[in-house]
């Protein structure tokens, strides 16, 4: 299985992507992540995405999509992943299309989270009360919410135009949201 999942923050991706990684056997790939094991391991493309990152600059598209096909060529991808954060531009689907052609192998599906705004930023507020997040106040998530609706409505478009795009409505218990996420993917195969 090889999935991209889509949400604006806080739809509860990464927990679903934890749990569909775990039920399919695949890898949970997460950019955050990916950065961090870079910058950590001093690699040469964590040494660029710092340097950027160090002047308050997004790391270019061309270092972003080095460290996914890096990542994706390691041995536990190789019968799928799942991919958190990754892309978020048409470029970089355009990208991960090229990497995983030159792979012989090409995505199964797309996820899409869906959560009426509303609702994302009571899930927010209650998230920022129970952890104490200063990175959950109510204006920083407007503030992501928009970057994400630029960004990422272009790229929902891209998938849907392939056929690869299937909607998981976001409201409900953990195990609710899962059942309609694994739903999805198995029309997703139908």
């Amino acid at each position: 299985m090889r999935l991209v999942l889509l949400g604006p923050p806080g739809a509860g991706k990464g927990t679903q992507a934890g749990l569909l990684a775990q039920h399919h056997g695949v890898p949970h790939i997460a950019t955050g992540d990916i950065f961090r094991e870079n910058v950590k391991g001093g690699t040469q493309l964590g040494r660029q995405a710092q340097a950027y990152m160090d002047r308050g600059d997004l790391v270019p598209d061309d270092v972003v999509n080095r460290m996914v096909a890096d990542r994706l060529d390691r041995p536990d991808a190789a019968q799928g992943f799942l991919l958190d954060g990754y892309p978020r531009t048409v470029a970089q689907a355009e990208e991960l299309d090229s990497i995983l052609q030159a792979r012989g192998a090409a995505l199964d599906a797309v996820l899409r989270f869906v959560i009426d705004e509303a609702d994302l930023v009571a899930r927010i507020a209650a998230r920022a009360d129970e952890e104490g997040r200063a990175d959950d106040s109510e204006e920083v998530h407007r503030n992501r919410l928009a970057v994400y609706r630029e960004q990422t409505a272009p790229l929902e478009e891209y998938y849907a135009a392939k056929g690869l795009l299937r909607d998981v409505d976001a409201v409900g218990t953990v195990e609710e949201v899962t059942a309609r996420a694994e739903a999805a993917l198995v029309s997703a195969r139908a």
